[in-house]
């Protein structure tokens, strides 16, 4: 990765995390680097904590994000747009809830949305760029007890292929991160064996090793993308039987 202290980069939900620990490498590489996340105080302390700027920011406010964009890229455009913010909860069927559903899709589905509207057309104005969205492993295929969370990470895995090409002629790379499981207080609520499980900063280093690479996708840890993405290859009938026995222990 070059160390042009010109570059900026902008990362959304990057108050903890891996969100954060991707801003701290991209500041010792040189960038500038904003943050954005809803909780005021905790992005403050986040920003003075690795020497970056805050800016507040709910991603389920399309016009609060429209506006911060258009602020941003006023001031000073971004080469790079990090779409991290996330949400995730755990449901078995007998506690379904509708609710669940919608908070999980404005975050994890329509917050991408909303930010690639908003910035889009700006990076295409200012020759090109970069905008990642974190999406996830689950997305790639239906896996019991997270309905609420993989259906809207599979949604902006396909949000994202249906608009690469087209983004492609503005000059816009865009490219998904599709992690594992990465120790954070949302995967802390899991209660079940975590295969490849990796710490937020182990995370970071991947995606920022990645960033000035070729290729759609970053996904990690290598062993288990490759077995779910084995999953997503299998008819119905022989996935179906896999989970009810490895899964859900039928």
């Amino acid at each position: 990765m070059s160390g042009s202290a010109a570059r900026h980069a902008w990362l959304i939900g990057a108050s903890t995390g891996m969100g954060l620990e991707v801003g701290r490498l991209l500041v010792m590489a040189g960038w500038q680097v904003t943050l954005s996340a809803r909780s005021t105080d905790i992005l403050d302390r986040a920003a003075r904590d690795i020497g970056a700027t805050a800016v507040p920011l709910d991603v389920t406010d399309s016009a609060a994000v429209r506006t911060a964009a258009q602020h941003l890229f006023a001031t000073q455009p971004a080469e790079l747009v990090m779409i991290n913010a996330g949400d995730y909860a755990p449901m078995p069927l007998e506690d379904f809830d509708s609710a669940l559903f919608e908070r999980l899709n404005r975050v994890n589905y329509l917050g991408p949305v909303y930010v690639l509207g908003a910035v889009l057309p700006l990076l295409r104005d200012r020759g090109g760029g970069q905008v990642l969205i974190n999406a996830s492993a689950a997305g790639y295929r239906g896996l019991p007890r997270s309905a609420p969370y993989a259906a809207p990470k599979a949604a902006a895995i396909h949000l994202a292929e249906a608009l690469h090409p087209e983004a492609a002629r503005w000059g816009v790379r865009l490219r998904v991160i599709n992690p594992g499981f990465v120790r954070s207080r949302l995967t802390d609520q899991n209660r079940f064996h975590m295969p490849g499980l990796i710490e937020a900063s182990a995370a970071a280093q991947r995606i920022v090793e990645a960033i000035d690479r070729n290729g759609f996708e970053i996904a990690f840890p290598r062993r288990l993308v490759w077995l779910l993405k084995l999953l997503r290859c299998l008819p119905y009938r022989l996935y179906f039987f896999i989970i009810e026995r490895r899964v859900l222990g039928t």
